[in-house]
């Protein structure tokens, strides 16, 4: 009985973390103390992107890995890519943070990205998305008091956030939520 009753607490403990449920930024969401359009980071073949780039674009942010049972998403994200890019920008962050599924190097992981899903949106080098390394933009998306209202971290590879056009963060997504589900597609506006 005892051996049961862990059972169920370590179940629905890890269904907490691997079924969030999305999020979307309340009206009375106070401003952030920092922009989407502060960051600057380098990506899997270390040119510098300036964030401001997008100024005026809605942006999803992807936390991705090689070697995870939602992997087959890359193909997902880069058909949004294609039709939809006038609509919106998909970004890629590959991480190690969930299960060791992205040990790859950066030019790995562009090879494989490119060889398995002819991946041509926007992939930056690897990073930490959660934990004492958790990068900077990861920070800002995570943490309500720099975004605003959000304090939802990635519970899994393939977690999204969606930025506005003002360079707000407006939704969280978890992995579950597929790039082409009718639900991101209308909050794109599509």
């Amino acid at each position: 009985m005892k051996a049961f009753a862990l059972l169920v607490a370590v179940l629905t403990l890890s269904s907490c973390f691997m079924f969030a449920e999305q999020k979307s930024r309340p009206a009375e969401a106070a401003p952030p103390a920092k922009s989407f359009y502060d960051f600057k980071m380098k990506t899997l073949d270390g040119k510098e992107i300036d964030f401001k780039e997008f100024k005026g674009k809605k942006v999803l942010l992807v936390n991705t890995a090689s070697q995870c049972g939602y992997t087959p998403q890359y193909a997902e994200l880069e058909k949004l890519h294609e039709q939809y890019g006038g609509k919106v920008v998909v970004l890629g962050f590959p991480a190690n943070n969930f299960g060791g599924q992205e040990p790859g190097s950066n030019s790995e992981i562009g090879e494989f990205c490119k060889k398995n899903y002819g991946v041509k949106f926007q992939m930056f080098e690897k990073i930490s998305v959660k934990g004492d390394d958790q990068h900077p933009l990861y920070q800002w998306l995570s943490k309500k008091d720099l975004n605003g209202w959000n304090d939802e971290a990635p519970s899994w590879n393939f977690c999204k956030y969606l930025v506005n056009e003002k360079g707000e963060l407006v939704k969280f997504y978890p992995s579950k939520v597929k790039p082409m589900d009718k639900e991101l597609l209308t909050a794109i506006g599509v």
